[in-house]
């Protein structure tokens, strides 16, 4: 059985909600373990807020890579048919030769950093054409004031928000840019019993 995505408790814990949200999206309940829940929110909210305060400064680069690879070794040892890869700089952008797409059209799932008006970190589900289907663990009732990102309620599962592709791989800091290339970072997972090869995504034209 599949649970729904779920959003964040707190205004801190977007990258540890969006990692569960994509264990939660690619497995069903019954098959994740509660290390995996536990082990997220363990190495996520390591950045203290300028009080001094554990978490108030979300998550940072070095756990969310850090993250990708326990999610990864977790899955090697025969734990949980899971893989993990995390990407940053040039790679992660959003278009036909990259990992993200590639991900995306096999099954996969991918959590992005994107700017919002701060850092954040969403859920890649899918992808139609020049649309990416997401999820923002940000929950907020205000529409947006820009009429081509659509907010979505009647996919719990999958989806809350399409999203122009032009947005995420815009390099400037405006709503939900991947910003510039030195700054981007994405974490690549999959669910090694239903990713579909790359063999059989290719076409044969006679």
């Amino acid at each position: 059985m599949k649970n729904p995505l779920h959003y964040q408790l707190s205004e801190y814990d977007c990258g540890p909600t969006s990692v569960l949200n994509a264990v939660n999206y690619l497995f069903e309940r019954e098959q994740i373990p509660p290390e995996i829940v536990r082990n997220v929110m363990l190495y996520c909210l390591d950045c203290h807020g300028l009080d001094g305060t554990a978490g108030k400064l979300g998550t940072s680069t070095s756990a969310m890579m850090f993250l990708s690879n326990w999610l990864d070794n977790f899955g090697k040892v025969g734990l949980l048919p899971l893989a993990s890869q995390y990407l940053s700089g040039e790679t992660v952008y959003i278009g036909p030769s990259g990992s993200i797409n590639d991900a995306l059209q096999r099954n996969g799932a991918a959590v992005v950093r994107v700017f919002t008006d701060e850092w954040h970190y969403i859920l890649l589900t899918g992808l139609d054409g020049d649309r990416v289907y997401a999820f923002d663990p940000y929950y907020q009732i205000e529409p947006y004031t820009q009429p081509d990102i659509l907010t979505v309620d009647d996919q719990p599962f999958r989806y809350n928000r399409i999203i122009p592709a032009s947005y995420l791989n815009s390099t400037a800091e405006s709503l939900y840019a991947l910003a510039t290339p030195e700054t981007r970072e994405a974490v690549i997972l999959f669910n090694e019993e239903t990713k579909i090869t790359a063999e059989d995504t290719v076409e044969y034209f006679i």
